[in-house]
């Protein structure tokens, strides 16, 4: 499988710890790549930040229209929406990814594999399902695949892994009922999960990245 396309955004100092940060529909790697400097990191972090382009492929939802996407979204049904072969597909090409950042030197443990929407719902059930322990989970504004269901196959190495979940209070894109589903089932489970919302759309704010940041930098100490 060749790797994904990808923004990558190196800090001042040689990096030690890293960011995958996973776009939503139709977005690409482009779209979350200028929340870096409004993160509030200090100057001289060592984080770096790879923010990969999902493949173009055809959403069913959309008319079929040929979109950058990590999987078919088939219907509205947060039980059959995703489709699953597409997901295990994407959790390969981002498995890739952390692998590549753990050959250049940065232990799995020092990785935050993020998440807003259908990337949310691709880093929950990639890092849930990660051989080796991430340093943490963010899903930002997104569902699992499976509705109220954990993936199966989950990793003992990340049952501890600290996991942030954010979501907008008037999202109508992923209802607040479905991130909360998704919050229920990882807490019934006994995962590490902080859950917070805030009054917006289906969106992320300034003040949300600022929380974001200090999250990040809490995990990558």
């Amino acid at each position: 499988m060749s790797s994904l396309e990808k923004i990558v955004i190196e800090p001042q100092t040689s990096a030690t710890a890293c960011v995958i940060w996973l776009h939503g529909l139709g977005d690409s790697g482009a779209g979350f790549a200028p929340v870096v400097p409004v993160l509030g990191l200090p100057s001289d972090h060592s984080i770096r930040f790879v923010f990969p382009h999902a493949p173009e492929q055809a959403v069913t939802i959309n008319g079929g229209f040929v979109m950058r996407s990590w999987y078919d979204i088939k219907s509205m049904d947060l039980h059959d929406r995703a489709d699953l072969q597409g997901v295990m597909a994407s959790e390969q090409a981002v498995k890739q990814l952390i692998n590549e950042q753990i050959a250049q030197g940065i232990s799995a443990d020092k990785i935050v594999l993020a998440g807003f929407s259908q990337g949310g719902v691709m880093s929950l059930f990639t890092g849930l399902r990660f051989e080796q322990r991430l340093a943490g989970i963010m899903a930002l504004s997104c569902y699992l695949p499976g509705g109220e269901a954990l993936p199966e196959q989950l990793a003992e190495a990340n049952r501890s892994t600290p996991i942030l979940q954010h979501h907008g209070e008037q999202d109508d894109v992923v209802p607040l009922f479905a991130g909360k589903m998704a919050h229920d089932a990882l807490v019934a489970a006994h995962y590490q999960t902080t859950w917070h919302t805030y009054s917006m759309a289906h969106s992320v704010l300034p003040n949300q990245l600022t929380d974001i940041g200090q999250w990040i930098q809490q995990q990558l100490k």
